[in-house]
């Protein structure tokens, strides 16, 4: 019933994303192409892909051969412009996922803009140095032409079955997928049956030179957010944990943590949630109703709670954050990762 009640706004959603692309094919509306070489990593649902484990692979390894910088939009972030994520930014100026990708490479130059081609003028004449440029989220954005679109498809959500928004998650028209150069799959399972792989590349593939590559999220021990507070032996397995989220889809993360410990409580709250008093305090109770639990959040909720002055002392201690990162099940990151640098030095 909500499906059908719904079915018109979709509809309409979906008309008019149609019509702007129309006029981005027309040339009415215009994409610009840059002299540097830009990777665009993105997607056409809305909820977690694994954009940002994504960018984060690409920055490791393109980091060896170029000065590479990251622009995003900044989701969710209460300022606007053009700004520098430094290491000591708040995450409600530049946004989680660029802060989180900023502390994990600090001497990267990241930078926050929502009208992407202002942001690559104003960054390339503010560090000349650069000469790649990792765009978070810009696939659908089409103001920019990058080099290299790479898009991330979740294996769960499989896009031949999906409707537009607010009926399903597509944000984009699967018919643009014919402007990707790589397709990565995540969230695939481990044994993944060859003939599903056959089936989504069939659906993927609309051009010969696109590559599809299948991956999964591998996940790793729990580490404490303030180290100088918490136990200093690692977080046993089978031990109680409250799982804390706040992101697109938080049903991987949830199933790893039940994989190794026990759950005993779940805090899921909205993608690029803004932590504030009153979640203290219901991690406070939760700890309470449950003294030997400890609470695990993600990655990208860690950095929203780094402030140790608006963290109360019990939540500190028994605060650990997941790491995350890609892997893949059929081909070689390398394989992917050499193809990909090919790409940026081809013309």
């Amino acid at each position: 019933m909500l499906k059908c009640l719904l079915a018109p706004a979709a509809f309409l959603y979906k008309m008019g994303v149609t019509f702007r692309h129309r006029l981005f094919d027309w040339g009415i509306l215009k994409s610009e192409r840059f002299d540097i070489p830009i990777i665009c990593i993105g997607n056409i649902t809305v909820g977690g892909t694994g954009k940002t484990p994504m960018a984060e692979m690409v920055i490791t390894y393109m980091a060896q051969m170029h000065r590479v910088a990251l622009l995003s939009r900044g989701y969710g972030r209460r300022t606007k412009g053009y700004l520098e994520v430094r290491t000591d930014s708040h995450y409600r100026d530049v946004g989680d996922e660029p802060l989180q990708i900023k502390f994990k490479f600090p001497d990267t130059v990241v930078v926050v803009c929502e009208k992407r081609a202002e942001g690559i003028r104003r960054l390339r004449a503010e560090h000349p140095e650069v000469d790649l440029i990792v765009m978070d989220d810009g696939f659908q954005h089409r103001y920019v032409e990058p080099k290299i679109n790479v898009v991330m498809i979740d294996a769960t959500r499989p896009v031949q079955h999906d409707r537009m928004l607010p009926v399903g998650t597509l944000r984009d028209l699967p018919e643009e997928l014919h402007r990707a150069h790589y397709f990565v799959v995540t969230k695939c399972p481990e044994h993944m049956a060859p003939i599903d792989r056959r089936i989504l590349r069939k659906v993927l593939i609309q051009v010969a030179y696109q590559r599809v590559y299948f991956t999964r999220f591998e996940s790793f021990i729990p580490q404490p957010l303030y180290a100088d507070e918490a136990p200093s032996e690692p977080l046993a397995g089978g031990r109680s944990v409250i799982a804390l989220s706040g992101i697109g889809n938080p049903g991987p993360f949830l199933q790893s943590l039940r994989e190794r410990y026990k759950v005993v409580s779940e805090m899921t709250l909205d993608d690029h949630h803004v932590y504030k008093v009153r979640d203290m305090t219901a991690l406070k109770t939760l700890l309470a109703k449950h003294p030997d639990a400890v609470i695990v959040t993600t990655e990208k909720d860690a950095v929203k709670m780094t402030n140790r002055s608006k963290i109360p002392p019990e939540v500190r201690r028994a605060l650990y954050y997941q790491p995350i990162n890609i892997s893949f099940i059929e081909d070689s990151a390398t394989d992917f990762l050499q193809k990909l640098e090919e790409d940026v030095r081809g013309n």
